[in-house]
Parts: C-alpha cells; sequence; structure tokens
C-alpha cells in the first residue's frame, strides 16, 4: 500500500470516529460491585440469618457429639493399660459406632445446608439484580456493568447508591415465579464456631 493510500485509510477511520465520538459521550455508563452488595447489603445479611437460625441447632447437636467422642477417645488413650480386654474392645465398638454415626449426620448435614444455602444465594442474587435494574432504569442509565472490569473510575461506581436503595427497601422476597440469573456470587458462611465442616 502506498503512503498516500495509507493516509486515505487513516483520515477515513478519523472521520468516522468524529461521527462516532457524540453517541459515546451521550451513553450513561454505570459500575457495580456485585460482591460488595452480596456482603453488605441487608438481605445478604437476613439470608445469612436466615441460614444460621436453620442450621445452628443442628450444628451444635453435631459438635456436642463430635466432643463426646474425642473424650472417650482420650479416655481410652489414657486408661488402656488398666482396662480389661473386654472393656477395651467395648470402646473400641463404642467409638467405630459413634463416629460412622457422625459420619453420616455430617455428611447429611453438608448436603441439606448446601442446598438451602444455593437457594438462598439464588434469591439474594435475583433481589440484588432487580434492584440494580430498577435503579438504572429509575436513572436513565444505557448501560451497567458488573462482572469482569479491570478498572473504572469512582464516578463511574454505583454501587453506594444501590446499597442505599436496598438499606432503604429493607428485607423483602422476590417476585414469585421468576427464575434467578446466572451470575455467581459469593457463597455465604455457615453458621460460625464450627468444627464440622461447612460443605463449602
Amino acid at each position: 500500500m502506498s503512503s498516500r493510500s495509507r493516509v486515505a485509510v487513516l483520515a477515513g477511520v478519523l472521520v468516522l470516529a468524529a461521527a462516532a465520538a457524540p453517541a459515546w459521550a451521550d451513553l450513561k455508563i454505570g459500575v457495580v460491585n456485585y460482591t460488595r452488595l452480596m456482603q453488605e447489603s441487608p438481605q445478604a445479611k437476613a439470608a445469612q440469618e436466615v441460614l444460621r437460625n436453620e442450621f445452628g441447632g443442628k450444628q451444635k447437636d453435631l459438635q456436642t457429639q463430635q466432643q463426646a467422642l474425642k473424650a472417650k477417645e482420650d479416655l481410652l488413650q489414657r486408661d488402656a493399660a488398666t482396662m480389661t480386654a473386654d472393656q477395651r474392645t467395648r470402646v473400641e465398638k463404642e467409638l467405630r459406632e459413634g463416629n460412622r454415626d457422625l459420619s453420616l449426620k455430617v455428611n447429611e448435614y453438608q448436603d441439606d445446608f448446601n442446598a438451602r444455602q444455593n437457594e438462598e444465594l439464588s434469591k439474594l442474587q435475583k433481589a440484588l439484580v432487580e434492584e440494580v435494574q430498577a435503579y438504572a432504569q429509575a436513572q436513565k442509565f444505557d448501560l451497567v456493568i458488573a462482572e469482569g472490569v479491570i478498572f473504572a473510575s469512582p464516578t463511574l461506581d454505583i454501587t453506594p447508591q444501590v446499597l442505599a436503595a436496598l438499606q432503604a427497601r429493607g428485607v423483602r422476597a422476590p417476585a414469585a415465579g421468576s427464575s434467578p440469573p446466572a451470575s455467581g456470587g459469593t457463597p455465604f458462611a455457615s453458621p460460625k464456631g464450627s468444627t464440622i465442616p461447612s460443605g463449602k
């Protein structure tokens, strides 16, 4: 390609860019930190509280059973030398059966907790997306980006405004009959203080 041709092509590109610039300049774009909404919104905290209330009692029972087995195991190690063979056999059998029973209960707890966590997470995701969409429409945004943003000016961040709207709205259930969004989110923690695996 000759120098003249290259100049002509470059000039054409610049003309097209100049023509498109006013359209881009009129776009109203916002960026929302979805992870922050998942962590700080009252709806997220309410969902976590639901899980704590629902699974806290079962978790405490499992911890109590776990501690009882540990105490029995310590007793066996301490007194094994002075036990009769029948006593040792009986305690060892109780420990095997107790550990097997605890393992089954922990697995059931994990399955139940994971299923309920996914339900609450789906409802929360839907509520957050609906709130972002409502805010964007009310403020006449053309585009709101939530995922995959490498950099955004703080002036584009609408997360504080969306959080304020969520706090003002309070906890509410999402509309019935709607499917949850496909986007991911931050998993909830299981009830605190547990030595029982949470199934994460």
